[in-house]
């Protein structure tokens, strides 16, 4: 009997389309860090529960230590560097600074996707549902105060903005 042991995908990442010769058990988060050195996603419970993996593949941000690189194939992935380089996420990065809603930075990348996710959708929310969305990413060094903080500011922000036009 054969196995297959690697396997050809053509993935989007960061705006920018690749092919890779991938395992076909390499998760995404490997498959970032060790194929394309895209470091900012980062290895925490390897689980999917503390959300330090995050990255957004077609949009949506997904947990990047839960799928196989290979279920990337065809697909478009934006990582911590890409929203980054992009501008994208600048203005809530700029209020994380502001609050001081980061220590050492592991957990940051997960939290910034997660936050900018929510400031994308549109939606109006006040800070309970603000602490529901980021409900599945852990931050073992700040607390939650001032990354509710930081986000509400920019959701704040983007409502009077949409509001004024």
């Amino acid at each position: 009997m054969k196995t297959v042991k690697d396997a050809r995908i053509s993935v989007e990442v960061n705006g920018q389309v690749m092919t890779r010769e991938v395992p076909v058990r390499r998760n995404v988060v490997d498959f970032l860090r060790h194929d394309l050195g895209l470091t900012g996603t980062h290895v925490g419970c390897e689980s999917g529960i503390c959300g330090a993996c995050n990255v957004r593949v077609d949009g949506v941000v997904v947990r990047g230590c839960l799928k196989f690189a290979v279920q990337l194939d065809g697909r478009r992935v934006e990582t911590i560097e890409g929203v980054s380089q992009t501008g994208e996420a600048a203005r809530l990065q700029q209020a994380f600074v502001e609050h001081n809603a980061l220590q050492c930075g592991y957990c940051t990348p997960g939290i910034l996707l997660t936050g900018l996710e929510l400031v994308s959708s549109g939606r109006a929310v006040g800070r309970t549902a603000i602490r529901e969305e980021i409900s599945g990413n852990f931050c073992r060094c700040t607390g939650y105060h001032a990354i509710v903080d930081a986000i509400e500011e920019v959701i704040l922000e983007r409502d009077r903005n949409e509001s004024a036009a």
